[in-house]
C-alpha cells in the first residue's frame, strides 16, 4: 500500500485535496466529463478567491496542472504541496523580467507531454465579484499549442476570507463554513473556436448557470432589476 501511495502521490493528493473540499464546501459539479480522458487540454475559468485551485483541481478526472503567483508558491508552509502537484509559479515582469515567458514555456511543455493546465484567465482575483476581461496569454498558448479547451464556471466563493469581497484575501478569518459551491464545465471547444472573446462570453454564461445555485438569493435580486 505505502509503495503504491508513493508512485501516484499527484493522484493521492488530488483524492486528498477533493475529500477536504467535500468536507469545507457543499459542492455542485456539473459536466466533468468533458475534460478528456486522454491528451492535452486547457481548462479555463473564472477566479474568484486562492482556494479556485483547490476546488477545480480536485473536481477534475485528472490531475491538473495550473498557473499561480510565485509569491504564493513559494510559501515556506506549502512550497512542497505545490511542487508535488505541478503547479507554474509566475510573476509579474516588472519583479522578474523574463518570468512570465518561463512559464508560458512551462506550460507549452506540460501539453506537448499531454497534460491537463488550468489557467485563470483574467490574471488575478476578481476585486468585485465579477468577471473581468481576459487577457492575451491564453491567446499566445493556443498559437504554440493548439489543444481543446475546455470553460468553466465557479461560483459560491466570493465572499469567503479567501476572497477579495471583505478585506485583501487571506487577510481576515474564515466567515462560512459548509457553503455552497458550484463548478459547471462547459462544452468542450476545439483551439479553433476558442478566441479569448468566445471564452470569456462562455465562461460568464456557466458563471450564471452556477450563480443559480450557488447564489440563488442574488440572482433573484438581481431578475426583480
Amino acid at each position: 500500500m505505502a509503495w503504491w501511495v508513493a508512485s501516484r502521490p499527484r493522484l493521492v493528493v488530488r483524492y486528498l485535496i477533493y475529500l477536504a473540499v467535500r468536507l469545507i464546501y457543499r459542492l455542485r459539479l456539473r459536466g466533468a466529463d468533458q475534460i478528456p480522458a486522454h491528451g492535452a487540454a486547457l481548462v479555463v475559468c473564472n477566479h474568484v478567491s486562492f482556494m479556485d485551485a483547490l476546488v477545480i483541481g480536485g473536481a477534475s478526472r485528472r490531475p491538473l496542472r495550473f498557473l499561480m503567483d510565485k509569491p504564493i508558491y513559494d510559501s515556506p508552509w506549502l512550497n512542497w504541496l505545490f511542487r508535488l502537484v505541478g503547479a507554474i509559479p509566475v510573476e509579474s515582469e516588472r519583479h522578474d523580467p523574463g518570468n512570465v515567458r518561463r512559464a508560458l514555456l512551462e506550460v507549452s511543455r506540460a501539453l506537448r507531454e499531454g497534460e491537463v493546465v488550468m489557467l485563470f484567465p483574467e490574471g488575478r482575483l476578481t476585486p468585485d465579484g465579477e468577471i473581468h476581461h481576459f487577457r492575451r496569454g491564453l491567446e499566445l498558448i493556443l498559437a504554440r499549442d493548439p489543444v481543446p479547451v475546455i470553460p468553466a464556471g465557479l461560483s459560491g466563493l466570493w465572499g469567503s476570507w479567501t476572497s477579495h469581497c471583505h478585506a485583501p484575501a487571506l487577510s481576515g478569518r474564515p466567515r462560512r463554513f459548509r457553503a455552497r459551491v458550484a463548478l459547471h464545465f462547459g462544452e468542450q471547444l476545439s483551439p479553433e473556436r476558442a478566441g479569448r472573446a468566445v471564452l470569456e462570453w462562455r465562461v460568464r454564461e456557466l458563471k450564471i448557470e452556477a450563480d443559480g445555485w450557488a447564489e440563488p438569493a442574488v440572482v433573484e435580486a438581481l431578475e426583480r432589476h
